[in-house]
Parts: structure tokens; sequence; C-alpha cells
């Protein structure tokens, strides 16, 4: 059955003198006959095969896929049996040029072969399968076969083929023979190449690049294609530029409007006017939109070239020096590049050597995760070894990494020799990521991503064209008004009669009621909004403002959340150590120098300790012990608990000191060694004399909190002042600065920080006394267990978390050696355990950390940005909620959500327990509802999970609570937190960053505000609006944000009463002159209004403003109106409506009775009094009076009046300096203003605005 499997086969080839195409249904012989017609059905397959010149094998299938394709056979044809079937159906050309070359014989015997099968219809074969039904499951498959092939011929008949069926005695299979067009055959084939082609290049140009796991070679060339190593922030190239930019622009509907109408001037039998009437405003918006984002987008592409330029030390072998300079953009993977101190990290390396001889640097990572903590990185060991940069093109390895992704805090590969050693396994501490600092030392990689692939770029998200609220909902409007043009086109139509070419007097009365939709609306928006960047950038209460986008300045103005991070934009990043408890006393900033008395005093006894173990190194362990440490612990020495508290301080962490290299010192004291190493290498601390302590030591950790507990011991008299991966070595400062003592110690095991575990650990060796003493610190939630019973700790703890303290318990435990051997036996056996590693090593460890001593108790402040805590404040009073989105550990965004205000005092916070599952994630839920008015505290896992089941719920939940906090956050996480808020709630979001971590939150939320501090530009050079510091946020919205939108909204809506008017008046013009489509005002009347007459006193209204600044910020509380949208809204507009519609029909209808003589009069008039009656509308409208608008009514009026005695061509000079034209003009202008004023002034003192009732 097996060999009867061929695969389905389109053969499309044609010959010049055949086009029979045969169908073969093949089934299986009944089960007596297949063992002896199996192989010569194969070979007959093999000789028809070859006979007519068809190329390829046949591919044979197993049985699983003969069932599978006769159980679907049997399905189409309606055969319940044929599911045991090996069906085949295989389409086979019978033209072959090798059959066109045969002889007559040759044809005749096909011939006479034919003549010799059985001819059958389709009755027929289903009579012969119904006699045949006794022989099993051959009968089904028979009727199967010719039911197949009856359809198959019925196909070809409505084909307009002919066909005959024929049945093979030899093998029983049914044949189909039918003739189709020769042409129809061709013109497919031809289809099916051209259909082929498209889809290799849509799948080659369009479709994601598929990520895959990677082998990279080590001093060999790569073959593989990656992406180029360039960064491309650019929103347009040379091609897109313009039709990008223009359909963003069209994408609006006043936009496309007003092109419509400018391309109908071109067709003589519509048009009115002037071409240059409708294509001057559209020319001049789309310039100024086109040069903006031109400067824009080359701006971007010169910061991109910047980048890409920097060049990088690449290892060659070929080169004398041994590596050669190329530009970041040139790099690819496999290349092995040098990176020295303060260099950004071009590309995804693994770190292969460091200048340092323990194989480690340091990298700050700001621009990655938002921390500017300096992270180790180690090498790997095999390279680390070599003895120079140059050896690493003479081995043979090569490293098989994973698939790219995103994830920045995990990373999985494997490091191999040719020669078969044992692998080496390799983890995300092994890794420089791109947009890493080196921060000391040189290091040299082998670059594993570049371009796209990487993990910062993979972070961020591409940058989005924002539109902001109010131009949507003028977009709106715009369509209402068109409606609106239709509507009254439509009504002219029917009162004219649709006889005759209606539809081009239709369309005449839509373009004469255009100017209802002015051009000049997108004109002064825009001009506007660069007015209000202009003012944000020179306010100097924030200065140092930058406006990046001019487009969206009401969006602050409309804000509802504010999503923050805190690492540098809440926190200055600057930890500060509080105060130590030390279970019977407690120590602050007045009462630290009295520590620092009592190590002096105490610095007797331990010389005496260093002195007596050099001068008695062969006596035992008993006489080296420390003097004060004898004894129980009774006879312990006043200050004893300082001192152990400062030691444990001093050496349970994992800092190192650092100096510059022009200081002649080094990162640790490993660098001593410096030959046989082509990179720079740094020299070793010198301590000239016992007493040089006036140096100002400098440290780099992981963490900022132990660099500020390893100060404070440097403060209070014991300094760190050498470290390597194996030894320490601290300086006790003595009463005689000459005679400062050294402590050496050794480091035996270290146990980092870890989020689960939240504890560290350090067991060291002191060298002199070799006593092994195992030093344990971390929060208090999991130390209160480990640490012996006490009274205290509870309690204390509290205390400094409710002052915004990250506290610390510190601990330790003295080994002796045998229980320290019995566990590094232990410890080292988990280690090497291939299965359940993490969890073996956890208990080893956690059977070391019972009983231990609690030494003490530390707090810590992280100091905040200046005036975080007012700013916060006034958020929250003006009725906008705050989220902290933060890459850092849940306890520490506890803290600073604490001390920040950033929850009030009078609220309580809930802190969401780490979820996994649907049901933890159900009853968290519900446990967080019953907390009303609690702030919710959750992290990045649990966000995870909340939104896998229960989006909707969470939302509701997290949207009402009034202050959220989300720790270790990814910054993809940040985003969709953005876009989550944004569809759920549809209020306006502003994302407040400073680290290139926080891009992606600032590019989605609708404004971006980028801070430019400590970690880099990018966040500043990515946001819309960059500040200095975050303080600066309320102002940017209570104070720029409210007057950017109030004055937008009242120049939107008085351009569109501008438009509204003038329409009006077109519309009763044409009603009263016999419906005739001809334009009331001609030429430069129109292009006038619009732009000398009213222009500059409707822009002034961009200088108008409701209340002070000092009353903005007092009262926070304006700020809620502005989210609710009031200021231009549906009905403000038809308010609008209604004022135009009465004004325009009260200066027609005026001018129309007024009428004496001549039309011309109606023009002056009705133009006069339509600009006089515009004049007083602004004045109206002003709140706030500035010197610049009472210039701007004053110009315009001079312009008008010049006009009338210049444009003679529109204005009867006698006429206009007669008394009727003056009393006439001042009638109708006070009738069209009057009434609005007394209802203005009725409305101010009946239901005053809250502004108002403030001042």
């Amino acid at each position: 059955m097996a060999e009867n499997n061929v695969s389905l086969r389109d053969f499309d080839e044609e010959s010049e003198t055949d086009s029979e195409t045969e169908l073969l249904i093949r089934r299986d012989v009944p089960s007596g006959r297949t063992a002896a017609h199996n192989n010569n059905n194969h070979r007959a397959g093999r000789r028809r095969k070859s006979s007519t010149g068809y190329s390829g094998a046949d591919v044979d299938a197993g049985a699983g896929s003969s069932a599978a394709g006769g159980s679907f056979l049997g399905n189409l044809f309606g055969g319940n049996s044929f599911g045991s079937a090996a069906g085949q159906i295989r389409y086979r050309n019978e033209r072959s040029r090798e059959r066109a070359k045969n002889s007559n014989g040759s044809s005749s015997y096909s011939i006479s072969k034919l003549a010799q099968l059985t001819h059958t219809s389709a009755s027929g074969v289903a009579g012969a399968g119904a006699g045949s039904g006794a022989s099993g499951s051959g009968s089904g498959v028979t009727t199967a076969d010719n039911a197949a092939a009856s359809a198959v011929s019925a196909g070809d008949l409505g084909n307009g083929g002919t066909h005959s069926t024929v049945v093979d005695p030899e093998n029983g299979s049914s044949t189909v023979f039918y003739q189709h067009n020769r042409r129809k055959s061709k013109s497919r084939s031809i289809g099916n190449v051209c259909k082929l082609c498209l889809c290799s290049c849509w799948r080659k140009w369009f479709r994601p690049r598929e990520l895959r796991a990677r082998t990279v070679n080590l001093g060999r060339v790569n073959t593989e294609k990656f992406p180029p190593n360039e960064i491309r922030n650019q929103k347009y190239n040379f091609i897109t530029f313009l039709p990008l930019v223009l359909f963003e622009q069209f994408r609006f509907f006043l936009n496309l409007y007003f092109l419509l109408m400018a391309l109908s001037q071109f067709i003589p039998d519509i048009r009115i006017g002037y071409p240059y009437t409708y294509w001057g405003p559209l020319g001049f918006v789309l310039m100024v939109t086109i040069c903006r984002e031109a400067v824009d987008d080359l701006r971007r592409h010169q910061r991109d070239h910047e980048v890409n330029s920097q060049k990088y030390k690449r290892l060659s072998a070929n080169n004398l020096s041994g590596y050669e300079m190329v530009p970041s953009s040139k790099l690819k993977v496999g290349d092995i590049i040098i990176v020295e101190k303060n260099e950004r990290v071009p590309a995804d390396l693994i770190l292969l050597r460091t200048s340092d001889r323990s194989g480690s640097v340091f990298v700050r990572t700001d621009q990655l995760d938002g921390e500017t903590d300096w992270k180790p990185r180690l090498a790997v060991p095999y390279t680390q070894k070599l003895s120079r940069d140059s050896e690493l093109h003479t081995i043979d390895a090569s490293f098989y990494v994973e698939k790219p992704q995103n994830d920045i805090h995990s990373f999985i590969a494997t490091f191999c020799m040719a020669e078969g050693s044992e692998d080496t396994g390799l983890s995300v501490e092994n890794t420089l990521w791109a947009n890493t600092v080196v921060a000391a030392g040189t290091a040299t990689g082998i670059v594993i991503y570049t371009g796209c692939e990487t993990r910062s770029v993979m972070n961020n998200s591409q940058p989005r064209s924002k539109v902001g609220l109010l131009d949507m909902e003028i977009n709106g409007l715009t369509k209402v008004l068109f409606c609106a043009v239709l509507g009254l086109s439509l009504v002219m139509m029917m009162l004219k009669g649709f006889g005759g070419p209606w539809y081009r007097y239709m369309f005449r009365f839509v373009l004469l009621f255009s100017y209802i939709i002015p051009i000049s609306l997108r004109v002064n928006l825009d001009m506007g909004k660069a007015f209000y960047s202009w003012q944000m950038q020179n306010d100097s209460n924030i200065q140092g403002t930058v406006v990046r986008s001019t487009t969206i300045p009401e969006e602050l103005g409309r804000i509802s959340y504010v999503l923050t991070d805190k690492t540098g934009t809440l926190t200055q990043n600057e930890m500060v150590f509080k105060k130590i408890h030390l279970g019977i006393v407690s120590h602050d900033a007045d009462t630290f120098h009295h520590i620092g008395q009592m190590i002096q005093k105490l610095s007797g006894n331990i010389l005496q300790q260093q002195q007596g173990s050099v001068s008695s190194s062969s006596s035992s362990a008993e006489s080296t012990k420390p003097i004060m440490f004898a004894g129980n612990r009774m006879r312990r020495p006043e200050g004893w608990r300082e001192w152990e508290a400062v030691r444990a301080l001093a050496l349970c962490h994992n800092v190192t000191p650092v100096s510059d290299d022009e200081d002649n010192r080094s990162v640790s004291t490993a660098s001593t060694v410096t030959g046989g190493n082509n990179s720079p290498t740094k020299s070793v601390i010198n301590i000239e004399a016992p007493g040089s302590t006036d140096t100002e030591h400098q440290y780099q950790a992981a963490s900022p909190d132990e660099i500020a507990l390893v100060k404070w011991t440097e403060q209070v008299g014991l300094t760190l002042i050498a470290r390597d991966l194996n030894s320490m070595t601290l300086q006790v400062k003595t009463p005689s600065e000459d005679n400062d003592i050294l402590l050496h110690y050794q480091i035996l095991q270290l146990f980092p920080f870890t989020s689960e575990s939240k504890r560290m650990g350090i067991i060291v060796r002191e060298s002199k006394t070799g006593q092994i003493t195992f030093y344990l610190k971390g929060a208090d939630v999991v130390m209160s267990s480990i640490v012996q019973y006490n009274d205290w700790l509870s309690e204390e703890s509290g205390n400094m978390a409710r002052e915004g303290l990250r506290t610390l318990v510190v601990a330790k435990k003295v080994l002796t050696e045998e229980q320290y051997s019995d566990f590094e036996t232990r410890y080292n056996a988990a280690r090497l355990s291939i299965t359940d590693r993490v969890a073996k090593v956890a208990a080893v460890t956690e059977s070391l950390e019972r009983e231990l001593e609690l030494l003490c108790l530390t707090g810590v402040e992280d100091r905040l940005q200046e005036n975080v805590r007012p700013t916060l404040e006034l958020l929250r009073n003006a009725g906008v909620r705050v989220w902290m989105l933060t890459g850092d550990k849940l306890e520490t965004a506890c803290c600073i959500a604490k001390s920040s205000q950033l929850i009030g005092r009078n609220q309580g916070l809930h802190v969401l327990r780490s979820v996994k599952t649907r049901t933890d994630a159900h009853q968290e839920l519900n446990s967080f509802r019953r907390k009303q008015g609690h702030a919710l505290v959750i992290s990045g896992e649990s966000l995870e999970v909340c939104l896998q089941y229960y989006r909707p719920e969470f939302l509701e939940l997290a949207t009402a609570s009034p202050a959220v906090v989300c720790c270790r956050c990814s910054p993809t996480q940040k985003a969709q937190v953005v876009a989550l808020i944004q569809k759920h709630t549809g209020k306006r979001t502003c994302a407040v960053g400073d680290g290139g971590n926080d891009v992606s939150m600032i590019q989605q939320a609708d404004a971006g505000v980028g801070i430019e501090g400590r970690e880099g530009r990018q966040a500043s050079l990515a946001g819309d609006f960059s500040i200095p510091q975050f303080s600066h946020i309320a102002k940017l919205l209570l104070i720029h944000g409210r007057r950017s939108y109030k004055r937008s909204a009242a120049l939107s809506q008085f351009v569109i009463h501008r438009g509204l008017i003038i329409t009006t008046l077109q519309a009763v013009f044409s009603a009263v002159f016999y419906l005739s489509s001809v334009a009331l005002y001609q030429g430069f009347l129109m292009v006038g209004y619009s732009t000398l007459y009213t222009m500059f006193p409707v822009f002034s209204l961009v200088l108008d403003q409701d209340i002070t600044s000092e009353t903005a910020v007092t009262y926070p509380e304006l700020y809620k109106d502005l989210s609710k949208g009031r200021s231009l809204s549906y009905k403000t507009f038809f308010i609008w409506v209604l004022i135009s519609i009465y004004q325009g029909g009260v200066i027609m209808y005026g001018a129309l009775i007024l009428f004496v003589d001549e039309f011309i009069h109606i023009v002056a008039i009705s133009f006069s009094a339509l600009i006089m009656t515009e004049l007083i509308m602004v004045a109206l409208t002003v709140r706030t009076w500035h010197r610049l608008m009472v210039l701007a009514e004053l110009f315009s009026l001079a312009l008008y009046l010049i006009s009338l005695a210049v444009l003679h061509e529109y204005f009867d000079w006698e006429f206009i300096w007669s008394y009727d034209f003056l009393w006439k003009v001042s009638l109708i202008t006070l009738v069209s203003c009057l009434p609005l004023y007394i209802i203005k002034f009725l409305r101010k003192k009946c239901s005053p605005p809250s502004y108002l009732k403030l001042s």
C-alpha cells in the first residue's frame, strides 16, 4: 500500500502537438491481489513516468498518510468505506516531446491499447461497483473511484471540455481523458508564475523577520545573514516622505475637503472666482507642515548618523596593530570588539575578556532598565585566561545562543570548544547589552545580536504621529459643517428645481457655501500651537523646558492620568544613611559621631589583636581571638554592638572602591598584573601611609543602598579601601592618624540579592585570626524568622517604614572550620546538580540561615527630586491620578510611594500578592475590591496574569484607585499599561520618564514628557516635551496646558463663526436674488475677509487668559473641569451656529432693507457691517486684555478704512464718505452685537464660571 502512495503534483508542461491531461484516480486492489500486484504497479508507475518525460521522484508515504488521504477522499465522494483505501490523485500531462516524435506504429499501438480497455459510462461503473459488493472493501473503493471519475467528468463538461472514462483491466485503475483549450492552459501557467513571484516578493519584503537561535563562531567568519547594526529613528525616507506627509494631512477631513474644492476650480463650468482663493490657503498649510516634518526628520537623521558613525576597535588578525577602527553601523555578528571606559556598547555582546584580571567589569544600564546602579558582568572563564586579545583568533570555539527576545533580565547560551571539552553555560551575567555603558575598565566581547535584534531596540516601539483630542473634535465638527453645506445646497436646489444641468448648479452652491468650513482654521491653529510652544520654552518659572512636538500642546490641558517612572524622575537615586537601631539604642545623623568615637576607643584592642596574631602565628586559635570578643557576652567591652554592626555593614555587600585612571588608582587590587594584556589596564590603589585617609573614596555597586551603607562606615571610621573577587581590605581609623589599622578578609562565599530571597549574604575569613563569619542582611519580612528571638525588630522596622526609609536587617553567625567544610561540601554538590539546581542550592543555604545573631536595623532614604511632594499634591487636587511604573523592587517602590506622598496620608496601601494562576488572581482582586480608597501595588508578573484572565475587572479597579504602583515593569509593559488606560477609560494620559527604558511609555502616551537628567537624553529626545525636573510638570499642566486648550477652543470656534456668518450672508443673498449661484463678495474681498481684515484680532485670542498663573496653581481644582471638554463641545458649537445665523441674517436683511439704488451699495454696507461685527465680537470674547490685542483691533480697522479708499472696484467712493453709509452700517452693527452683549452680561451675573467665583 505504501508503494502506491504518490504525491499530488501539477505538471503544466505542454508540447506543441498534444493537449490532453490525464487524471488518474488510483485505488487499492482487493487484499487477495495486493501481494501479486504491488511490485507490478510500482514498476508500471515508473515506466509510465519515464515514458511521458516526467521529472522528479515519487514520494512514498506511510500508512498513516494513506489512511488520511483515504478518509479525505471518502468524505469528498461520499463513500464510507473509502477510509481504508490508499486513494491517489495525480494530474499527469500526456503531451511530451518524446511522444511527439513517436512513429505511426507507436501511435497505432497506443490506440490499440486503448481499444483493449473497457469503455464504460458513469452508470455502468456504478452498476459494476454494486455488482461486486460481495468482494469486501474493494467494492466500496470501486464505487468511490467511479463516482470520483464521474464528478471530474462532469466538472470538465461544465468547462467546455470533452472527456471519456476507461478502466484498465490490468491494474484496475480508472482513467479520465478530457480535452481542454491549450491557450487557457498557457495563460493559467503564466498567471501561476506571476502569482508565485508576487507572493515571494511580499513574503520577502513585508513579512516579519523570523527570529532564530544561532551559532556564532569565535575567530571565524559567520556565513549567516543578520540585520545591519544601524539605529534608525526616522519616520520617513526620501521616497516615502512626501506621500506619507500628504497622507497624514489629507487624513483630516478639513484638508481633504478643501483639496477637492481647489481641484474643482480647474473645471470652467463650476469655477467661482479666482483659483488662488482656494489654492493659496491650502498650499500655505501644506507647505508649513511639510517644512516642519522635514526639519524634525532631518534632526532625527542627524542624531542617528552621529550614533551610527561612532567608531570602535574591532580585532583584526590582518592588521599590524591588532585592531581596526570601524563605525558602529558596520559591525556584524561574530565581530570581536573592544569597548573602553564610558563608551556605549554598540551591539549585544558576550563578554570575552576584561582589563581586570578577575574577569569582571561594571556597566551602567540606565538607558536600558532605568537603574543607574553599576552592575557587574563576568567574562567567559576560558577566554579570560588567555594572555592577550589576539589569541582569540587562534582558538576553535563557538557560542550557541538563543533566539533574540526582549527580556533584558534573562539569557541562555553555551560556549563550546571544538576539541570536545565540557561546554560552559552562559547567563545574563556574561553579556553586555546594547546602549549600556562600560563604567570602569575595558571590555572585549563578541557580537551576537545586531540592529533590530538587540534587546534595546526590541524593547522600543516605533514613534507614532500623535493627534490631539482637540484636533479630532474639530475634525468631527467639520464633518457636521460639511453636512450643513450639502443640506443647504440641496434646499437651494429644491427651491430652484432640478431642471437642466442641476448637478452643475448643485456643485456651484456647494462651492459658494464652502466657506462654512474655513481653511484658515488649520492655519490659525498651527500658528497658535507654535505660539504656545514658544511661551512654554520662555517661561522663567520652568527654565529648561523644550517643546519637541508643537502639534499637541492642548493635550496638556486634558490630562487625567500621569504615569511616571521612579528612579531619576521622582527620586535623585542618591541614598542617604539616616538611622541605625542596635536594639537598646538608636542613632541618627545627630549622634553618628558617637559611633565613630567608640570605634576609635576600640582601635587599641583591635591593634593589640593584630600584633598578637603576628607575634604568635604558631599559637592556637584561642590565643588569637580578639580580646574584646573573649568570654561571655557580659564581659564584652563598651561599644561592642556598634563595632559589630559597623563591621558587618563594611563587609556584607557587593561594593568595589574605584578611582580615576589619572589618579593612578584602579578598580580593584586584582589589576596589579599588567603584563601580557593589549588592553589598557589599571594599577592598584596606592596607600602611601596609614594615615592617608583624607582622599575621598569612590564606590561602585549594583545597588545605591549598599554604597550608602559603605560610605557611612567610612564616615564613622571603618573604610573599605580594596576589594576583588576573593579578598577585601578594611582600614580602621585610630586616634593617632599615623597608626591606622588594615584588616584583611578572605571572601569564601557570596550569596547575591534576588527578588525571591530578598536578602544577600557573605562568608568571610579574617586573615590574621582565621575566624569564619557568616553575615546576612535583608528585608525585615524574611529576616524576622531567621534571626534569634527579639522584641524590638518588628516595631522599629514599622516606625522606619512610616518615615519613608528603606530598612535592612543585619545579622551574623560565627562558623567553625568543621561547620564551614560541611557546608561547602553540600553547597558545591548542590551547584553541580543537573535537576532542581536552584531548589537544592536554596535548601543548603537555608540550612545555614538559622539562629543568626541580630546586629542592627538600618534605615536609608532615597532623596526625592526637588518639590516632588507638593507637585504630587497639586496633581492629586487637580483630579489627576498618578501611576508609578518602575523596574525597581517592590519594597523600594512602596517606600518611595510613601515618602513622596504619592499615596495620601489618609489612604491605605494594598499590596497585591504574587499571583501565578487564575484562582490566585481572582482571590486577590476580590480582596482588593473590598478595600475602598486604597492605593494598589502590583508587580509586573502579577499584572500579566491579571490582564490575561481578568482584564476588564482589573482595569476597572485600578483606574478607580487613587494611585497605582507597578514594580518590576519591563519597558514594553510600561507602554502596554499606558495603552490599556487609554483604551479602557478613553481619557488622556501623560507619561514622564528620564531613561531609555521609558521611551516606549513616552511614545505611547498622548503627551510624553522626558526629563533630561543623569540617565542621558534618550527620554528627553523621544518626548513631546522635555523638562529638567519633575516639579515642572505641575506648571506645565495647570498653567500652560490650561491656557493652550482654552485658547485653541476659543480660536477654533471664532474661526468657524467667521465662516458661518459669511455663509449665512451668501445663503440669504442667493435666496433673495432668484436662487442664483453667484458669489456675493468677489475676488479680493473674500481673501481679505479672512486675512487682512480679521486675521490679527482673531489670532490675538491666543493671548487671552481666564485666570492668572498664581490662581491656577493656588486652586488646582479648576483643572478638573478641563477634562470634561466643555470649552469645545457640540453645545458650544451650536450656540455659535445660532449666533452666526442671527448676525448673518441681521446684516444681510439690514443691507437689503436699506438698499437705495445700486447693487454695489449692498456689498459696501453688508461687508462693512460684517467687518465691524467681527471686530466687536472679538472684543466681547476677550477676558483679559493685552496691549497687542488692542493694537490688532486698531490695525485691522485701519487696514479696512484704507481699503475703502483704495478699492474703487468694490466700493463707491462718494457713497462711502456719505452720512447715509455711516448710520446704516452703525445701525446694522448695533443690532447684530448689542443683544449678544446683554445676554453675556446677564449670564455672568446669574451663572458665573468657577474661575470668576474665585476672583
